[in-house]
């Protein structure tokens, strides 16, 4: 199923912060994603907000990048 434009936007909003921390702490897509234990076109995906990301996947991101998780949704 598609998402509505709400949910996209709040998607794009968690990949663009996903990668604006990532970018300011020096930390490459395939880094992060090997921190994640997942591969660098999930890294991708996520930032673009083409993946509909699960909590799990978030508390992942977090830890590798050192933030609490309600950064990335901010």
């Amino acid at each position: 199923m598609k998402p509505t434009k709400a949910e996209a936007d709040f998607l794009k909003r968690i990949g663009r912060n996903i990668k604006s921390i990532r970018e300011k702490k020096g930390v490459t897509q395939t880094e992060l994603a090997d921190l994640c234990g997942f591969e660098r076109s999930t890294t991708n995906r996520i930032e673009s907000g083409g993946s509909n990301v699960t909590a799990k996947t978030l508390l992942k991101i977090a830890r590798a990048l050192s933030i609490p998780a309600s950064d990335l949704l901010k």
